[in-house]
């Protein structure tokens, strides 16, 4: 099939920003053209996509999302997970491996892209288990993984606490080209923790979580990855300590990159006393401070990417006591649009947001997203002025878990394409 999209302003960073037309065959790029040199006429056999007036981009990639399958399906499963993320505009996905059983294997791992191949939306990159069952005693089997089509590992949802089995994991993730994300949390400090340390968790009278519980894993792991020259990637930033620490390693040329969430952007721990669980996370929404940190972060490149750590939970996980909630919520049907309040805000410029959710997801990963011929037609074409409201009700994802229900957003995904075929459409 050939595709030919036309009219729309076709932007990948630091390459093209024009009106341009894209033709698409057999599922790759075939020609970038201007609307003159690639006329609809010239393409007689192609469908046609008309994409005036909105924005053609390289498809989003989220580092850090949970599809609860295998062990969790009553939260979510790799199909309805993809079906939400080809609705929020990503092409691909970076599944976390805190499953039931992990994904410590091979077979799991192989597993996790059956299901993706099943669901047939958007691309999946597994990330499999640092330690075998994720107990942080013994390193997983790395070659076995890489082979079976892991992309990184990680512990996420629990830290590797073992400052030696954390190297060790460094130099076997170095040696067999698999990336290692750390999920930074010191638990001895955040033990007994519901949420932020400071009034909110006082006027709640629940346990607070102090921002050293995160900016000391940071640290640590940093430290790691100046020893073994391996590269590192740190999960959901949310302080301002971690932003500080990040930036001083890059400055000294430590191979670390970093991500954030919308919600550390976008809200505090104040957001609790209004929506209660659904703005519980790990970590905890921060302070004030935090937040313009974390902005600040995006806006000067010390934070690389914006990731949603999409954690779908039941509504009887997310009920009653807060103490005893699940951590977590739902981000991919509302991470474009919360993200592009950082433009109109003045925070990053647009081109700068797409890096952030495109272009250094694929260079964190090792991929290749350009819009040049040859390169897979993985593309998310967006109306930067749809006005619309959140209805979780809605979403494509089995959970509701989210704080943003209801809110006012402007720009979202209206068409995306993997392989050069399209698996959402908001017309249909």
């Amino acid at each position: 099939m050939r595709i030919l999209i036309t009219g729309g302003r076709v932007l990948d960073p630091g390459r093209l920003d024009g009106r341009l037309n894209i033709l698409v065959e057999n599922g790759a790029i075939a020609v970038v053209a201007p609307p003159a040199d690639l006329a609809p006429n010239l393409c007689p056999d192609a469908q046609i996509i008309d994409a005036a007036d909105l924005l053609v981009v390289p498809g989003l990639i989220d580092l850090h999302v949970h599809f609860r399958e295998p062990g969790f399906e009553y939260k979510e499963t790799i199909q309805t997970g993809c079906a939400a993320a080809v609705a929020g505009g990503f092409t691909a996905v970076c599944p976390m491996p805190n499953t039931r059983p992990a994904i410590d294997s091979g077979e799991l791992t192989a597993f996790v892209l059956r299901q993706a191949a099943a669901a047939g939306l958007c691309r999946v990159y597994p990330v499999a288990a640092i330690s075998r069952g994720l107990a942080g005693e013994a390193l997983s089997p790395f070659a076995e993984l890489k082979a079976a089509g892991a992309l990184a590992v990680s512990d996420d949802g629990n830290p590797v606490l073992n400052s030696r089995l954390m190297r060790q994991a460094l130099t076997a993730a170095r040696e067999n080209g698999l990336l290692v994300i750390s999920h930074s949390e010191e638990l001895s400090l955040a033990a007994g923790g519901a949420v932020n340390e400071g009034p909110v968790a006082e006027r709640l009278g629940v346990g607070g979580i102090p921002n050293a519980a995160e900016s000391i894993m940071v640290l640590r792991d940093i430290a790691l990855c100046e020893l073994t020259g391996a590269p590192l990637h740190i999960a959901h930033v949310s302080t301002a300590e971690s932003v500080r620490a990040i930036r001083a390693a890059k400055d000294q040329g430590i191979p670390v990159t970093a991500e954030t969430a919308p919600h550390y952007f976008t809200l505090t721990d104040e957001a609790v006393m209004a929506c209660g669980a659904n703005a519980k996370m790990n970590p905890p929404l921060r302070a004030e401070k935090d937040r313009q940190a974390v902005r600040e972060g995006l806006a000067d490149g010390t934070l690389d990417a914006i990731a949603t750590d999409h954690a779908p939970h039941a509504p009887a996980e997310k009920a009653g006591d807060l103490a005893k909630a699940a951590n977590g919520i739902i981000g991919l049907e509302t991470s474009l649009g919360l993200s592009l309040r950082l433009v109109a805000e003045g925070v990053l410029s647009l081109s700068d947001l797409i890096v952030c959710m495109a272009t250094r997801p694929a260079q964190i990963l090792g991929l290749d997203n350009r819009l040049v011929p040859g390169n897979p037609a993985d593309l998310t074409i967006i109306d930067l002025e749809r006005r619309y409201t959140v209805d979780a009700a809605a979403f494509r994802s089995k959970s509701r878990n989210t704080p943003f229900d209801g809110w006012s957003l402007s720009g979202c995904a209206v068409l995306t394409l993997v392989a050069g075929r399209v698996v959402f459409d908001v017309r249909l």
